[in-house]
Parts: structure tokens; C-alpha cells; sequence
């Protein structure tokens, strides 16, 4: 089915306002920026953190580009994109700073296998 350009802009303008679509973005590839070292952390917190003050510890670290709560040994799972191993390890460092990670375990990425999109 093809719709006119007015038409197909009407039918995504009440997608936006009933919620369905919720935003656009662009796919970047990471090894164009020169991040090429990509790792999976899990941080281990100290009994009294939050996880809206765990956000914050996270939020102003640029080599973070994921992060979740979790359910098992660790509390918190974080995916780290970095220019190489020294820099991932100046990432991690700067997060382990804050007195309230008790430790973490990191996983370097050697290749990704699957690759989707979110749907």
C-alpha cells in the first residue's frame, strides 16, 4: 500500500501521540567512533545502593552505554564500549572510585555472534 506524503506524516503523528512510536534514532557503528574494545561488567554494590544512585555513579561515565539491575550474584550488569583496554580499564577504575562498589567482574567482548535490532 502506498500513501501520499501527507498521509504517511498523519498515520506516524498518531503513532507518536498514542505511544506506539516513542522516539528516532540513528544506528551508529562504534568501530567509526574508534570504539573498538566492548566489555560487560558486573558490579557487585554495597548493601545500602540504590538503584537510582547507581544510575547516577553511571550516567556521567561516556563509555557506558547500557546498564541494567540484576537478578543473581551481581546487582548491577553495565555494558562499556572503549578505544582499547587501557581505556575500558579507566573506565572501570572510575567507576570502582565510588566507595559503595564493592567490586566488579569484567568480560571483554572477543565477537559478537548475533546482532538485533530491538523491535
Amino acid at each position: 500500500m502506498r500513501l501520499s506524503s501527507p498521509a504517511a506524516k498523519r498515520r506516524v503523528d498518531r503513532l507518536r501521540a498514542s505511544g506506539v512510536i516513542t522516539g528516532f534514532s540513528a544506528r551508529v557503528d562504534p568501530g567509526a567512533l574508534g570504539q573498538d574494545t566492548e566489555a560487560f561488567v558486573e558490579l557487585h554494590c554495597a548493601a545500602n545502593m540504590s538503584p537510582s544512585a547507581l544510575r547516577e555513579v553511571l550516567a556521567h561515565e561516556p563509555g557506558v552505554v547500557a546498564a541494567y539491575t540484576a537478578s543473581g550474584d551481581a546487582d548491577a550488569l553495565v555494558h562499556v564500549r572503549a578505544t582499547d583496554v587501557a581505556d575500558l580499564e579507566a573506565t572501570i577504575e572510575r567507576i570502582r572510585a565510588n566507595p559503595e562498589i564493592a567490586r566488579s567482574k569484567t568480560t571483554i567482548v572477543l565477537s559478537r555472534l548475533i546482532a538485533r535490532e530491538p523491535r
